[in-house]
C-alpha cells in the first residue's frame, strides 16, 4: 500500500558502448602500472644491478664497508665470502651480499 513498484533499468546503453566503457575503466589501471614501473621498479632494478657489479668486482686490498657498519681491508676473496681485516691481526668473514660499499685500493679521501 505504501510501497511503490520497483522497475529494473534497461541495459540498452551498456550493450551499445560495451568495448569503449571497458577501455575507459581499464585505462587508469594501466596508467598506474606504467607510473609504478618508471618510478619504482626500474630504478630498483638499476640499483640491484649496480650492487651486483660492485660485489663482483671486489679485490684484495680494497676497503669494504658492510651493512652492519664494519670497515676493513679485504684480505681474501672467495665465491660467496670475503675476509676483512678490521684491526691488526683481527679478521672476520663476511658474505659478499652484505657489503654496502667498496672503496678501491689507492682511492684518496675527498679532503686529502
Amino acid at each position: 500500500m505504501f510501497a511503490s513498484p520497483a522497475y529494473a533499468a534497461t541495459g540498452g546503453g551498456a550493450a551499445a558502448g560495451g568495448t569503449g566503457a571497458f577501455f575507459v575503466q581499464i585505462f587508469p589501471l594501466l596508467l598506474i602500472f606504467v607510473i609504478f614501473y618508471f618510478l619504482l621498479i626500474r630504478p630498483q632494478q638499476r640499483r640491484v644491478k649496480q650492487h651486483q657489479e660492485m660485489v663482483g668486482g671486489v679485490k684484495p686490498r680494497d676497503t669494504a664497508i658492510t651493512n652492519g657498519g664494519l670497515i676493513g681491508k679485504v684480505v681474501k676473496v672467495d665465491d660467496n665470502e670475503i675476509e676483512l681485516e678490521i684491526a691488526p691481526n683481527v679478521r672476520v668473514r663476511v658474505v659478499k651480499s652484505m657489503l654496502s660499499d667498496i672503496r678501491p685500493h689507492g682511492a684518496k679521501a675527498a679532503n686529502d
